[in-house]
């Protein structure tokens, strides 16, 4: 779980993270992910695991990790010049893995990458970590300090001319690192990290949407169990399911569990329920929402799985049935309008134009869909006022929902990728309303 701190991109004034659907849940379920394996907000410390000690060998052409890695760093650097950025500064977060394979620990220790529009990338840090990035040499220099040094002074000398001019730093900086580059740089003029990469990383290539791909269908086959009975539901809490599911999802190709949202009877009817102890009931809606962060090889980093579907314990009403009737409509009025060349806005205005009409437009209480990656929610998001157009590649949830306060809800989400063939969902379970009586 991330330390509390205020993060660069609030310093800077540009903050890139709305609330919306799917995001994790509270301090319980992440006290219950860690307990089965989570092993913090980015998946631990390093390279991935599978990587560690030679993700960066056999570099010598298309096809290898190196090269993906190369071909990321020419692509933000040229975003860099068309943006008038000097210098790129990442750590914590995910555009350190995104663009190298490295992921930096979030601790008082520093680690950052200083990518200048020109020369060598330079990874600053802690010496004893070196070794997490051995064979790195096709892609960036590794300066190493030690317990002594401060590696704020290291990162501003790294800087050269560039720390007194236009200076991106990475969203999720600590605020502490922020303001003391700024006391050592009072000249330069700063912006987040993604006003230059996030549009790099919402373009996905072949590989990185075949990795949302297996992403999607591993925990497709945990909705299905869930579609088929074969996980019990009646007479459980809500955490004791969610510990069910969470451990599914790490035996299905993911070394995280980012939330698992069980929300059961009226407790359907709160997007983000903090799952608790409230033991599920027969004749009741169930709303599940739940993913992961794949382990990918090769050192490269994992990607994210995200999906909601709904169960009824017994026999549910007509009202509902309509309800949920109208639900689906929806999603599938905003997935078809997921074009490329479509304002992001669109697929939104879509799935809420349905349930405006069947009754339940005022209980659709946030936007249709956020981008997905590295990150579970990145651009683009898919709201009303964001008239950026859609393009290839583009990964993103549609996940329309009602909720009636104190009484029920619903919300169905599948991952889809903006493709020159139309829209491709990454879920494919099911999207009727599941009955289970077990």
């Amino acid at each position: 779980m991330r330390p509390f701190q205020v993060t660069a991109a609030e310093i800077v004034g540009l903050s890139n993270y709305p609330e919306a659907a799917g995001e994790p849940t509270g301090a319980g379920i992440y006290a219950l992910t860690e307990a089965i394996g989570s092993h913090g907000e980015f998946g631990g410390r390093g390279v991935h695991s599978e990587s560690i000690g030679g993700f960066f060998q056999n570099s010598s052409g298309k096809g290898t990790v190196a090269y993906v890695f190369q071909e990321r760093v020419e692509r933000t650097r040229s975003a860099m010049q068309e943006k008038g950025v000097d210098a790129l500064l990442l750590s914590v977060g995910p555009d350190l893995p995104w663009l190298t394979g490295f992921t930096a620990m979030a601790m008082e220790r520093l680690s950052m990458l200083v990518l200048p529009a020109e020369g060598r990338p330079r990874l600053v840090l802690p010496g004893f970590e070196a070794d997490l990035v051995r064979d790195s040499e096709a892609i960036m220099d590794v300066v190493p300090w030690s317990e002594t040094q401060d590696p704020v002074s290291l990162v501003a000398a790294e800087l050269g001319h560039h720390g007194s001019g236009n200076l991106a730093i990475g969203d999720h900086t600590w605020s502490r690192f922020l303001v003391a580059l700024q006391n050592q740089l009072p000249t330069a003029k700063w912006r987040p990290a993604s006003t230059v990469i996030g549009r790099l990383r919402a373009q996905k290539d072949a590989g990185e949407i075949e990795s949302l791909a297996r992403a999607g269908a591993a925990v497709d086959e945990i909705a299905g169990e869930l579609q088929r009975g074969e996980i019990p539901l009646i007479g459980r809490t809500e955490t004791d399911i969610a510990a069910d599911i969470s451990a599914r999802i790490l035996t299905r190709g993911h070394s995280k569990v980012n939330f698992c949202i069980v929300g059961s009877g009226p407790n359907s009817s709160s997007p983000h329920h903090h799952t608790g102890g409230r033991v599920v009931q027969a004749r009741e809606p169930i709303l599940f929402d739940f993913g992961g962060t794949t382990s990918e090889p090769e050192g490269r980093p994992g990607y994210c799985s995200d999906t909601t579907r709904m169960i009824f314990t017994g026999q549910p009403p007509a009202e509902y049935v309509e309800a949920y009737a109208a639900l689906k409509a929806a999603q599938e009025a905003g997935v078809q309008r997921a074009q490329i060349g479509t304002p992001a806005e669109d697929p939104d205005a879509a799935a809420r134009s349905v349930l405006t009409e069947a009754g339940l437009g005022e209980f659709f209480t946030h936007r249709v869909g956020h981008g997905i990656g590295v990150e579970a929610h990145e651009d683009p998001y898919l709201v009303g006022g964001n008239t950026e157009p859609l393009e290839a590649g583009n990964a993103f949830s549609i996940e329309p929902g009602f909720y009636i306060p104190g009484k029920w809800g619903a919300r169905l989400e599948d991952i889809v990728v903006a493709t020159a063939d139309g829209p491709r969902r990454l879920n494919n379970s099911s999207h009727d309303l599941a009955i289970v009586e077990a």
